[in-house]
């Protein structure tokens, strides 16, 4: 199954936190499983982490690239698709890395891996 991963799924991920939910834990871990890593995560992280709000081991570039290459994720480009589809969506949630995820998801049929429950109320399928 292709699981897209929203930012905290990813930053939980590769940093082993116990907010990680059992169910998370076993989608990681099952090797049938492709998780894909939007390039709207690393563009967050990088915005995030150059306001001082994001704390990382190394900068973004080293920190995001090597945990795509040692978790073995998949990185998944954002198309001009992508952006179109947010204006499709209803305001349930306002974040627009969030939305754009979403949009992701709903474009390729996807679950979303995402603690974050505003997710569910949007036609997609939100895994946790």
């Amino acid at each position: 199954m292709k699981v897209l991963l929203d930012t905290c799924a990813f930053l939980w991920l590769v940093t082993d936190d116990p907010k990680l939910s059992p169910l998370a834990k076993e989608i990681f871990l099952d090797i049938e499983n492709e998780l894909l890593l939007s390039a709207v995560t690393g563009f967050e992280i990088t915005v995030k982490y150059s306001l001082g709000k994001l704390h990382l081991t190394e900068p973004p570039r080293e920190f995001i690239v090597n945990r795509i290459h040692s978790n073995s994720l998949t990185e998944f480009p954002i198309h001009m698709k992508h952006t179109l589809a947010v204006q499709d969506l209803p305001l349930h949630h306002k974040d627009p890395f969030d939305r754009l995820l979403v949009a992701q998801a709903t474009v390729h049929q996807m679950p979303l891996l995402s603690a974050d429950q505003q997710l569910s109320a949007y036609d997609i399928e939100r895994l946790w």
